[in-house]
């Protein structure tokens, strides 16, 4: 019996020391295999960073998607890259900042492109609806608001592509002070059945709208624009019966109560210079 249990002590220790020797093997080379790969990846990685052919050596590499204003030339003299530039020396999210910093444009995307080495730009521009002078009183350079009231200087869009039209809608008044209503005021006047001209917010308390039925007071509360521009398309008969010099501006500051007021007998004989 103790001669049975020996040799079934030391059969266990010997295969339990063969299980340790493959299991130092498994993970010798398990190791050697990682180490291979990690070096390899390594290499491989400082064999593809420093290929020449990885570098962005002059505008034409660089895709711009998205636009629909400015011409793609355009964009590219705005990128503030030079050439040859490394691939991987470039920083897109600074690239993107500058755009949207130094164009009309609302957002800009870009991506590294490998092959064939570049740059891929997507762009979302800011759509110019009404024209209007500088953002304070110190600025008097033109440019133009897009819906969400945001100033662009005209210099902006020098380089547009062809058959661009650009709005025909003045604004008139300081963009700070209409700003905060402008992304509500804009699309009622945008889809008014009446065409409208001009936007005067020169005076907080008075908004006037110069219309092709003549000059119309609309008073501050911007919240009723939409009732008092349908009154307005109501009244289209209005020069059919009075004669347009006769009439000084429509009082619709309260809609309900449409008031037409007229020019004195002096007034009507001089020119209209506004």
């Amino acid at each position: 019996m103790t001669n049975n249990i020996a040799s079934v002590s030391q059969a266990q220790i010997s295969n339990r020391r063969q299980q340790l020797k493959r299991a130092r093997r498994v993970k010798f080379f398990q190791a050697m295999w990682r180490s291979l790969m990690v070096g390899g990846m390594a290499s491989g990685l400082i064999w593809a960073i420093t290929l020449p052919d990885w570098v962005i050596r002059q505008p034409e590499q660089i895709d711009i998607e998205g636009n629909q204003l400015l011409s793609t030339q355009a964009i590219r003299s705005l990128l503030p890259l030079s050439y040859p530039q490394f691939l991987w020396r470039v920083e897109p999210q600074a690239i993107a900042e500058s755009l949207e910093n130094t164009a009309p444009i609302a957002e800009a995307t870009v991506t590294r492109q490998l092959m064939p080495p570049g740059l891929i730009i997507q762009v979302q521009e800011r759509q110019p609806v009404a024209i209007a002078q500088g953002q304070t009183q110190a600025t008097s350079e033109p440019g133009f608001l897009d819906e969400r009231g945001v100033w662009m200087p005209q210099s902006s869009y020098r380089s547009l592509k062809a058959n661009v039209e650009l709005p025909t809608l003045q604004v008139r008044g300081q963009n700070e002070h209409y700003r905060p209503y402008w992304s509500q005021v804009y699309p009622v006047v945008h889809h008014s059945p009446v065409k409208i001209l001009e936007i005067d917010w020169r005076n907080p308390a008075n908004l006037i709208l110069k219309t092709e039925l003549g000059n119309v007071h609309l008073g501050s509360d911007s919240s009723q624009l939409a009732e008092q521009l349908a009154v307005l398309d109501r009244m289209r008969q209005l020069p059919t019966q009075l004669q347009p010099s006769q009439i000084a501006y429509i009082d619709l500051k309260n809609p309900d109560r449409p008031v037409i007021q007229m020019k004195m007998a002096s007034e009507t004989s001089k020119p209209d210079h506004d």
